[in-house]
């Protein structure tokens, strides 16, 4: 049994879980395997240590299955497409599975929000923190209990989330940003996160919707009893898709601002 870190850029997808005539990460995963022999459909043993939604990226997505010992990150890239690379790789116990013997996941979230308070923010995610109910910041009806770290920090113009917790319900990271955001920018009160977490279900309108998924990327899978190798050319691949996005990205930035600014109405 192997294990190998994953990194994707979301935005091709429609998220990690394999999903009937849509692109999924999963997807691509299994057919790199089967295109290398080393599985037939599903790889034997196979797991993941969770799946993301439709637009969120990844730098430390976590595979596990049965291969041979030649399967290295770089040989697993060699039949990935070009938006997911495996970096990283560790022996794993017969027994292992990447869901279950997750210790925790964490998650970091970009939130644009140069109106916002950070102090009000921190406020909020210290009623956030520890454990509580998230019945109300998920569309999941059953086990919602999660014990959540929470941290956030001003990056100039951003917001930045940490968020760590065994593991995380359906949207609960997305819609803790939401609330968040909410309280900082003045929005909503310190008297919604009460609410939110109180017992009473709250939908609609006073509902918390999810932010967008595009600015999340799940940072880690924290395994104790696994050691992971960074595989030299596998790395330097990753990092060589990451930097040509984020070049692209910034000049599309630049696009935009100069559309901005060149239809801005002259003041009086």
């Amino acid at each position: 049994m192997r294990a190998f870190r994953i990194a994707y850029d979301g935005r091709p997808f429609h998220g990690f879980q394999r999903q009937p005539d849509v692109p999924t990460v999963e997807e691509a995963v299994f057919d790199a395997a089967n295109a290398l022999g080393v599985a037939d459909g599903k790889p034997a043993g196979y797991a993941a240590a969770g799946r993301t939604d439709a637009g969120v990226s990844a730098v430390a997505q976590t595979v596990a299955f049965e291969c041979p010992d030649w399967l290295t990150p770089a040989a697993l890239n060699s039949e990935l497409p070009a938006s997911v690379r495996a970096w990283a790789s560790a022996d794993a116990p017969d027994d292992f599975h990447a869901t279950h013997d997750a210790a925790s996941r964490a998650y970091r979230y970009h939130c644009h929000a140069p109106e916002a308070d950070l102090a009000r923010a921190e406020q909020a995610l210290g009623r956030l923190r520890g454990e509580n109910d998230f019945h109300n910041l998920t569309p999941d009806d059953e086990n919602t209990v999660r014990e959540l770290q929470a941290d956030a920090e001003r990056d100039d113009d951003y917001l930045v989330f940490d968020l760590r917790a065994g593991g995380f319900v359906r949207e609960m990271v997305r819609r803790v940003v939401s609330l968040v955001r909410a309280v900082a920018t003045g929005d909503a009160s310190l008297a919604k996160v009460e609410r939110v977490l109180g017992p009473e279900k709250i939908d609609g309108p006073e509902g918390v919707a999810p932010a967008p998924a595009y600015p999340l990327v799940l940072v880690d899978a924290a395994y104790p009893m696994l050691t992971f190798s960074v595989d030299d050319d596998a790395a330097a691949s990753t990092r060589e898709l990451f930097a040509a996005l984020r070049d692209e990205r910034a000049t599309r930035t630049r696009v935009a601002a100069e559309v901005v600014e060149q239809t801005r109405v002259p003041e009086p």
